[in-house]
């Protein structure tokens, strides 16, 4: 029959058995939930660069826009003014 002295040292070496599978498995879990937190950082990131991205985006088509719109006024002023010059008619003496 065992002492008290070894079921004492049988329970404790249990206990600290069970409190390392418990202390691994928290180590896991937590390399997991570091991951995961650290691929949200990566992808909050990403929609960062791509919002960024489209900000450009939008500022360099509403220059090109801009532009249109003034290449066309020109245009129909320079059209208007080429019309009155050959529309002009002489007066007969």
């Amino acid at each position: 029959m065992a002492t008290r002295t070894e079921r004492f040292k049988t329970a404790a070496v249990k206990a600290a058995r069970t409190a390392r599978k418990w202390a691994e498995t928290a180590a896991r879990e937590a390399d997991r939930l570091l991951k995961e937190a650290q691929k949200r950082v990566k992808s909050e990131q990403r929609q960062q660069r791509i919002k960024a991205a489209l900000r450009r985006s939008g500022k360099v088509l509403k220059a090109a826009g801009r532009a249109a719109i003034v290449a066309g006024i020109a245009a129909g002023i320079a059209s208007a003014r080429a019309d009155g010059r050959g529309r002009k008619v002489r007066k007969k003496r």
